[in-house]
C-alpha cells in the first residue's frame, strides 16, 4: 500500500500538542474527528470545518460534546496539510494528524493508526462537519460497544418518510436487517434493490470500532469505485460477511444532518 507510506512518518504528522494522557485513557477509547476535508460546494476559501454556525466553526461544537460525554481524554482530529486553521482554533483540546492526500474515509482513519495502535482498544470515529451528534448519544454509542464486546457498534436514524424535512436523508444508506432484527446488510443509496431504497432505517456513518479488527481491516480496503476513494463504510459489510459481533444504537435523525453547502448552513442554523 504505497499510498500509505506517510505512515512511518509519524514524527512528522502527529501534533506537539498531542498529550500523553490521551494515549492512557482509563476507558482506551480514542475519537477520532474527520476533518480535512476542502469544502468546495461551500464556495470559499475557509475549511469547511471552520465554517461558523450561529458564530462558533463546525468543529467547535464536535468537539465539545465530545469533552462533555467524557468517552475519551482528547479527540484526534485529521486534519489537511493545506492550512493550520483548525490546530490554531482548537489548541491543545486535540490531538491532530494530517491527511497528506484526501483518498477518503477509510484512509483518514488509517492515518491516526500509528499513534493509536495497541495504546488504545476502541475507535470511535466522527465527523467535523456534523454538528449535532449529542454528548449523550456518544455516551451510548461507547457503552452499547464495550459492554456487548462488539466488534463494530453503529448509530442509525429511521425516518417516516424522504419528504420535506426529511428529504436530506434520500442520500443515506439503507440498514437492512433480517427477521431477526440482526444487521444483515448496510448498502449505500446508489447500490440499492427498489425495495432496499424504500427503507426508513438510514447509516450516517458513526461508527465504534473494535481496534485490533480495525487496523488490520484498513489496509485491506479496496479503492475500486469512481472516486478512486477508500471508504470506511465498506467495512460495515465486511463485519457482517465474517460474522462479527455487531449491534447498533438509535439517534435521533437531527443528529445526523450534516453541513455541505450553504443552503445547508442556512436551514440547519436552528437546530443547534
Amino acid at each position: 500500500f504505497g499510498i500509505f507510506t506517510c505512515l512511518i512518518m509519524q514524527k512528522t504528522l502527529v501534533s506537539d500538542t498531542l498529550a500523553p494522557e490521551h494515549l492512557n485513557s482509563p476507558a482506551r477509547v480514542s475519537v477520532v474527528i474527520l476533518a480535512a476535508g476542502d469544502g468546495k460546494r461551500m464556495q470559499s476559501s475557509t475549511p469547511k470545518v471552520m465554517t461558523l454556525l450561529r458564530g462558533r466553526p463546525l468543529i467547535d461544537y464536535v468537539v465539545y460534546n465530545v469533552e462533555v460525554s467524557g468517552v475519551c481524554d482528547k479527540p484526534i482530529v485529521v486534519v489537511s496539510k493545506k492550512h493550520t486553521l483548525v490546530q490554531e482554533y482548537l489548541k491543545d483540546r486535540a490531538g491532530y494528524v494530517v491527511q497528506a492526500e484526501q483518498l477518503g474515509t477509510g484512509h483518514a482513519v488509517r492515518v491516526a493508526e500509528p499513534i493509536l495502535y495497541r495504546r488504545i482498544d476502541h475507535v470511535i470515529v466522527l465527523y467535523g462537519d456534523m454538528p449535532f451528534l449529542k454528548s449523550s448519544s456518544l455516551q451510548r454509542l461507547a457503552a452499547e460497544h464495550t459492554e456487548r464486546g462488539n466488534t463494530l457498534t453503529l448509530m442509525t436514524v429511521t425516518v417516516p418518510n424522504f419528504i420535506g424535512e426529511f428529504a436530506p436523508f434520500q442520500s443515506f444508506g439503507r440498514i437492512i436487517r433480517n427477521s431477526a432484527g440482526a444487521i444483515t446488510r448496510s448498502v449505500e443509496r446508489k447500490d440499492c434493490a427498489p425495495e432496499e431504497a424504500l427503507g426508513r432505517e438510514l447509516n450516517p456513518c458513526f461508527y465504534c470500532f473494535r481496534a485490533d479488527w480495525l487496523w488490520p481491516h484498513l489496509e485491506k480496503l479496496k479503492n475500486n469505485n469512481a472516486q478512486g476513494e477508500y471508504y470506511l463504510t465498506d467495512l460495515v459489510q465486511v463485519a457482517i460477511d465474517e460474522s462479527e459481533k455487531i449491534s447498533s444504537i438509535a439517534i435521533d435523525p437531527n443528529e445526523a444532518l450534516g453541513i455541505n453547502s450553504k443552503e445547508d448552513l442556512e436551514s440547519l442554523s436552528l437546530i443547534v
